[in-house]
């Protein structure tokens, strides 16, 4: 007999994509006793070759020096096949999965603290308004040292990630090293339930937006949306021009880059997936309804933008809606199906390559950007970063500047040019566009 597993789910990346319904798995089941009928397309189970499995996991338990049980040979065995066929086959036992549905729903019990590693260690980028780590006066530059006692020092950062989240009403004290402060400093808090927002807006200027996607969640789609309305109330009055800056974006939920595409587009192909099962196969289109109301689009990419991500930006470029600015991109370009297995535990396997609406397959190659602008940071040290002032930017205008408002614009454009090259290469092109009608294509 066999059983039918519940419906699998699409991953991208190593993160949650969406559903692609119908695709079932039927449980191993015990070998039959005359050969089962296949389809063409699906030869029987070498059950010579199963049988060998079998012996050798019997020798294993049998002489290995320690001894070993059933599930972790079974496991290990599991993981072996499916690592052995790509990088993104996986096999995810219980921790693994529920801490991947935990990334892609965007909620979960800890801190609120978005951190990177920096030559071995963890440092916060910005805590999350409104959460524990905002209101205990947490800040953007700070380095932690020991979560309740616990070296960080020489420790992965899914590790400590791992050590900061936690069941909300839980206590956790984190020692911090600040830049300028002589000691350590502890902070105890409580940890709770998180939102992980994946959207930041903000205007760069009267009429030039920006929004930042960290990677594709549930509401991602939403999140775009209502921060593009923000932005337009803030600026009183239409956008006549955005930035979507989607560096170091690895990916995740491909309905959600579905959905961000769609809301800049009025019509055409999104993404196509083409694999071996018929509901590997799909192809996702736009519908009418563009937010910035064709105003021009400037896409940021990198090295690090891969997966959703990519599909995202090839879905703009193809459909010669926003220029993309930046480097090549990573060049994944295949979907991983999530098969929920018993006892808690999944299987991540490859099932489609997807192909931007050009039909293009970016496997391995990328989406090469319009406009290449390098990388490239004005290297500052530590000191001047601490303490950067008017007086310390290269260009700065001298004080008999002829108005405030001049210096004020001059100032930010050199800060901005220092901090974010790219950001301020797409700003200028921006701008370019915002004056041509119908923007780029």
């Amino acid at each position: 007999m066999s059983a039918t597993l519940p419906k699998s789910v699409a991953f991208i990346f190593g993160s949650l994509l969406g559903v692609v319904p119908g695709i079932m798995a039927p449980a191993v089941a015990a070998p039959p006793a005359a050969p089962a009928a296949t389809t063409p397309t699906q030869a029987p189970l070498p059950w010579q070759q199963v049988r060998l499995l079998a012996d050798v996991m019997q020798l294993v338990k049998e002489d290995y020096v320690q001894p070993v049980d059933d599930n972790t040979l079974i496991n290990n065995a599991i993981s072996g096949m499916l690592a052995g066929l790509d990088p993104h086959s996986a096999f995810l036992d219980k921790s693994d999965y529920q801490q991947m549905q935990i990334i892609t729903s965007g909620q979960f019990g800890g801190l609120g603290l978005e951190v990177t590693q920096q030559a071995g260690a963890v440092v916060v980028i910005s805590p999350i308004d409104g959460t524990p780590a905002a209101q205990a006066g947490i800040q953007t530059g700070d380095i932690i040292l020991r979560v309740n006692g616990i070296s960080l020092d020489g420790m992965s950062l899914d590790n400590a990630v791992a050590l900061l989240r936690g069941k909300p009403g839980t206590a956790v004290t984190l020692t911090i090293l600040r830049h300028g402060v002589a000691k350590p400093l502890d902070f105890k808090l409580t940890r709770a339930e998180v939102h992980m927002a994946s959207v930041r807006g903000r205007l760069l200027q009267p009429g030039y937006g920006y929004v930042r996607i960290s990677q594709y969640s549930e509401d991602t789609g939403t999140g775009v949306i209502q921060a593009v309305q923000t932005l337009v109330k803030q600026n009183h009055a239409p956008l006549k021009g955005l930035i979507l800056d989607l560096r170091n974006n690895p990916g995740g939920l491909v309905d959600a880059a579905v959905d961000v595409s769609n809301a800049f587009l009025n019509s055409g192909i999104i993404v196509t997936a083409k694999g071996r099962a018929p509901d590997s196969n799909f192809v996702r289109r736009a519908t009418p309804g563009d937010i910035l109301s064709g105003a021009p689009l400037v896409v940021l990419v990198n090295g690090g933008t891969a997966s959703a991500a990519e599909i995202n930006a090839g879905a703009l470029q193809d459909n010669h809606r926003a220029l993309i600015l930046g480097t090549q991109t990573f060049g994944k370009g295949s979907v991983q199906t999530v098969i929920p297995l018993p006892e808690g535990t999944a299987i991540k396997l490859t099932t489609s390559l997807y192909y931007t609406p050009s039909g293009h397959s970016i496997q391995a190659e990328g989406i090469k950007p319009d406009i290449v602008v390098p990388e490239f940071n004005v290297a500052v040290s530590n000191d001047a970063n601490q303490n950067l002032a008017e007086s310390n930017l290269q260009g700065h205008l001298a004080n008999n500047a002829p108005t405030p408002e001049a210096a004020s614009g001059t100032s930010a454009a050199v800060r901005l040019a220092q901090q974010d090259f790219q950001l301020y290469e797409a700003l200028n092109i921006l701008k370019g566009l915002s004056l041509t009608a119908g923007g780029p294509g």
